[in-house]
């Protein structure tokens, strides 16, 4: 499996690109804008998308997802549904942050912690990780130890906890309960900003460093 990273939107926020190299079948996780990088990336490994996979409903993540989803006639998964609340908001939401005109929508299938989505040869297992929003999952793929986090963590630093129906404490238990057990070789794609590795936050991240938190 192959891994692009292409930051989109104003907000610089890492749409993550997973290729089935056996299958040249592809998916986006959280194509939130710039579509046309996306798909400049994807046609640049003579791949095909075939799924579009949601962590969670804040727009820079989701705001065009159901765009590229349409007009590539491909599924669209994720997030929990307890996001719906935001996603419903991206009309709005749009108007505010000067993006192109945004549509609310319902994904083709709602995620639960415990879910596999797949793509091509692929299987992604999902964990419901909520504290950012609700509704937030991880998608990880075992096989290659790697995991997109989406906002739940970065490196050094933690998603933020201040909008609607976000909490602090089920934020952390999320990282300590479903991330840490992975594994501390599991690399990860925040939302924003350098990849880093769970071990490595267990060991310098000044929110969840294991002597920060004992």
């Amino acid at each position: 499996m192959k891994l692009l990273i292409v930051p989109v939107t104003p907000f610089q926020q890492n749409c993550s690109v997973l290729i089935c190299e056996k299958t040249h079948k592809a998916c986006a996780i959280d194509p939130g804008g710039d579509l046309s990088r996306i798909e400049a990336a994807i046609a640049g490994e003579g791949a095909t998308l075939e799924k579009v996979f949601l962590t969670h409903g804040h727009i820079d993540h989701c705001g065009q997802s159901i765009e590229l989803a349409q007009k590539h006639g491909v599924p669209l998964e994720g997030p929990h549904r307890d996001d719906a609340f935001w996603i419903d908001q991206l009309p709005g939401q749009g108007k505010m942050f000067g993006f192109p005109p945004l549509q609310a929508f319902t994904p083709d299938r709602w995620l639960d912690d415990g879910d596999t989505v797949r793509f091509g040869e692929q299987t992604l297992e999902v964990l419901h990780c909520p504290g950012h929003t609700p509704g937030h999952v991880v998608f990880y793929h075992r096989p290659s130890h790697l995991a997109i986090v989406g906002d739940v963590l970065f490196q050094g630093s933690i998603g933020r906890t201040d909008f609607p129906r976000g909490d602090h404490d089920t934020l952390i238990r999320s990282i300590t309960g479903k991330l840490w057990p992975l594994g501390s070789e599991v690399a990860f794609v925040p939302g924003h900003g350098p990849m880093s590795t769970f071990g490595e936050e267990r060991q310098n991240n000044g929110y969840v460093a294991d002597d920060v938190l004992n």
